[in-house]
């Protein structure tokens, strides 16, 4: 059994002498595993850094084994960021949420391209893929089961002014609707309803937003917490508000 396609690293872990249990995405075959032989070595190790694209390779007797993987750099994202903190906190981040969330060799087509953009565009400037790492988690929400709706009020069932996000149901609620209730709610940045440009204090309420229901419903699930690269893209994000 084998498999050649585009990847994109999401973790790596030494294993035994000088290897490394590598996480990847793909398109077709969703989040995947291997052992890459020598994955840990100094001649290695920059390949297989978390949000690098790369073309991957893996063998396996049997499909449902741990299998071998080899790889060529496509573009080295990872060391692209490391002069930027905000980048390689949102690249660490997107990267460890994606491992810890989705389910094993299950294709998600919509998140591997997702992720492709985000990684494309950190090159660009994380004032841009900011708002895109948001976008992304609430995808992922809804792409496992989870979506948010932030469509119409869940009080008027209009679509103006929509300024918050119950905490309990998901369900968008107006700025006139929420009066007195605005403090118990979650504030819903514009540019998740695509408007207008958006700040750093916009990236944080997105991120706090869709954090909370990453906590409740698939992580709590999981019996976990989020991941720490996660929460420490909040904290920087934060600061920068």
């Amino acid at each position: 059994m084998e498999w050649q396609a585009p990847a994109i690293v999401l973790d790596a872990r030494p294993h035994g002498e000088g290897g490394a249990i590598v996480t990847l995405l793909t398109e077709a075959q969703g989040r995947h595993a291997g052992l890459a032989k020598g994955g840990a070595s100094r001649g290695q190790a920059a390949l297989w850094q978390p949000g690098n694209l790369i073309e991957a390779r893996w063998v396996g007797r049997l499909a449902d084994q741990l299998g071998s993987l080899s790889g060529e750099m496509v573009h080295a994202a990872a060391s692209l960021a490391m002069e930027d903190k905000l980048a390689l906190a949102a690249l660490r981040s997107v990267s460890a949420l994606t491992a810890a969330a989705l389910p094993e060799r299950e294709p998600l087509p919509r998140l591997f391209h997702g992720l492709v953009a985000i990684i494309a565009t950190l090159a660009r400037g994380t004032d841009l893929a900011m708002p895109e790492i948001v976008r992304f988690e609430a995808e992922l929400l809804a792409e496992l089961g989870f979506g948010l709706d932030l469509s119409r009020c869940a009080v008027t069932g209009g679509a103006e002014d929509l300024a918050f996000v119950s905490p309990r149901s998901g369900r968008a609620v107006s700025r006139a609707a929420a009066g007195e209730w605005a403090d118990r709610l979650l504030p819903l940045p514009a540019f998740l309803l695509g408007q207008g440009p958006s700040t750093p204090a916009d990236w944080a309420a997105g991120l706090r937003l869709t954090g909370h229901f990453l906590a409740r419903d698939l992580f709590g699930g999981l019996h976990q917490g989020l991941p720490a690269a996660r929460e420490q893209l909040l904290d920087r994000v934060a600061a920068l508000g």
